[in-house]
């Protein structure tokens, strides 16, 4: 089974073809990483509005014990 490249995979690639110093690579891991953050924040935000959902709520989330108990 072969897997085709998406244009961005692709873009990427032809981009960084030529040899990155450890600090370049460092870098573009950081843009890389700053970027999906914020997307992320945006879509927190989006479905914070969208859900009606105030800080409270968040806050009540951050110690929420969500997780399934074991069976004794």
């Amino acid at each position: 089974m072969t897997t085709k490249l998406n244009p961005v995979q692709l873009h990427l690639l032809q981009l960084f073809s030529h040899d990155l110093s450890q600090n370049e690579l460092k870098d573009i891991k950081a843009l890389l990483a700053d970027y999906f953050v914020k997307k992320a924040d945006e879509e927190m935000v989006r479905l914070q509005e969208q859900k009606s959902i105030t800080q409270k709520d968040m806050d009540e989330l951050l110690t929420a014990h969500l997780r399934t108990p074991y069976k004794q």
